[in-house]
């Protein structure tokens, strides 16, 4: 166990330095499971905000690292990665300390993030080498740039794995960074600062501060910000993009998501409560990917159902450290909140709650609410439609393929989605008829040279592979007569 004595961050990250924030201050990490103080850190105000921008400015109009070679820029991801690696037992307990993610996720976040580093590090010589165009009129090479200063902003529920998802690629690319991390979760963002300061990053490449939404805004303002990369709320997405339209500077937003699981007539059911039913409340049901509509055929819901509720009544609940438990607490107490408001929604509109939907007993600390599993549930309800971004999964009925795909469809969003069958073609014949971007076939799967990203009000752009890179560039052409033959 870490002492929490060395939790602590208390200065903020700029221009390769830490110091105190200008005028920002201190807040208390809680602990969701516990909801004790488990450490302090460092908030930034304007004045801070405004530093890291201009150090990452600098950084770009006049350090060396746009004009360094990919190779350069790889060695320096490859130490980053090391670093990550050299501190796997302070990023796996802070995973549980200040998300309160199960031992399990706590893990994926820190190999995630090594991961991407060493991924990225391998891909960025595509932006290296031009590709020669012989044109209609003109021979021309055509260039990928890096865009310049990036503002990365990044959500509570996984925040060291997401930050790299832009982290990663914009260092990569050749851009500096800002990276601004939630008031609930900033302790591992910060460790990040001291693995780039230790892989030996130029001052103002990467540069970390952790603020809330108000300060965030004049990070999204600021003039001199040439690229932002957000990951959170739907709404909050729509009000970046609206600030960052007033200006032209390009987003790359990953939102919101109510994704459906379609489940085929011909599955098998304990194949199913096995293998899908996890897959519907990863991370305590705070991922957006999460398949949170589960889409059963009318004439075999019973089987179905039956089995999905066994398995999620089984679910342990609590301690985050303990190896046994599956789902954690929520981030706060104002998430919890916000889901027991859908549970009372869920039986205003008459849904039949098959289990959970309470606080545990047993657990009289910490933002706890029982795995929460729903049947008699229209798509038209509430608790269908909205993003909940809680352990609380809903049941659909449908009658045939196509009205499984009608359904899937019937949503404001459109991230991630699964189909679970005996017959792989038939489940690629449903999968490529659903409007969204990424469907998984008997499973889910997030990878790193594959497109991420959302259809709808579940983002703009895509993260991950040659586009997530790509995202944090500009192409250039640059053109010559061509001779005739």
């Amino acid at each position: 166990m870490i002492a929490a004595a060395g939790l602590s961050r208390e200065a903020v990250f700029i221009g390769g330095q830490w110091q105190a924030p200008i005028d920002g201050g201190l807040i208390d990490v809680i602990s969701p499971s516990t909801e004790a103080v488990i450490a302090t850190a460092a908030v930034a105000g304007p004045a801070d905000v405004e530093a890291a921008v201009a150090a990452a400015r600098w950084a770009f109009d006049h350090g060396p690292w746009p004009t360094s070679s990919a190779h350069e820029r790889a060695a320096a991801l490859e130490r980053m990665a090391d670093g990550v690696q050299a501190r796997a037992e302070l990023l796996d307990h802070l995973g549980g300390a200040e998300v309160g993610a199960v031992v399990a996720m706590a893990r994926a976040f820190r190999e995630g993030a090594e991961s991407l580093l060493r991924y990225y590090a391998g891909l960025n010589p595509i932006v290296a080498v031009g590709e020669q165009v012989t044109g209609l009129v003109s021979a021309a090479e055509v260039r990928h740039v890096p865009v310049g200063v990036c503002a990365i902003i990044v959500p509570w529920n996984a925040p060291l794995s997401i930050a790299l998802f832009g982290v990663a690629p914009a260092l990569a690319a050749g851009c500096t960074v800002v990276l601004k991390s939630p008031t609930e979760t900033p302790l591992a963002v910060y460790v990040l600062g001291e693995i780039a300061a230790e892989a030996g990053l130029p001052p103002g490449v990467l540069n970390i501060v952790c603020a809330d939404r108000e300060i965030s805004e004049t990070l999204v303002r600021n003039p001199l910000v040439d690229k932002i990369s957000f990951t959170g709320s739907t709404a909050v997405g729509r009000r970046i993009a609206a600030i960052a339209g007033e200006s032209l500077v390009p987003v790359t937003l990953e939102l919101g998501g109510k994704s459906a699981a379609v489940i085929l007539d011909d599955a098998d059911a304990e194949q199913v409560a096995a293998g899908l039913t996890p897959l519907t409340m990863l991370n305590s049901g705070q991922a957006c990917t999460n398949a949170t509509r589960v889409l059963v055929p009318r004439r075999r819901h019973r089987e179905f159902v039956d089995a999905m509720t066994a398995a999620v009544a089984a679910y342990p609940v609590g301690d985050p450290f303990d190896p046994r438990t599956f789902v954690g607490p929520l981030i706060s107490a104002r998430q919890r909140d916000r889901v027991e408001r859908y549970v009372a929604v869920a039986a205003e509109e008459g849904a039949r709650l098959l289990t959970g939907g309470r606080r545990p007993a047993d657990l009289d600390r910490g933002f706890f609410i029982e795995p929460t599993l729903y049947e008699g549930v229209d798509n038209s309800m509430r608790i269908a439609r909205e993003e909940i971004f809680g352990p609380v999964v809903v049941v659909v009925d449908y009658d045939s393929d196509d009205d499984a795909v009608a359904i899937a469809n019937d949503s404001d969003y459109g991230l991630s989605g699964i189909v679970w069958s005996a017959d792989v073609e038939r489940a690629h014949a449903v999968a490529t008829r659903m409007r969204t971007g990424q469907v998984g076939i008997n499973g889910y799967f997030l990878d790193w040279a594959v497109p991420f990203g959302g259809m709808k009000a579940s983002g703009l752009g895509r993260e991950f592979g040659s586009a997530g890179l790509l995202a944090f560039c500009e192409t250039q052409a640059v053109h010559w007569a061509r001779r005739e033959p």
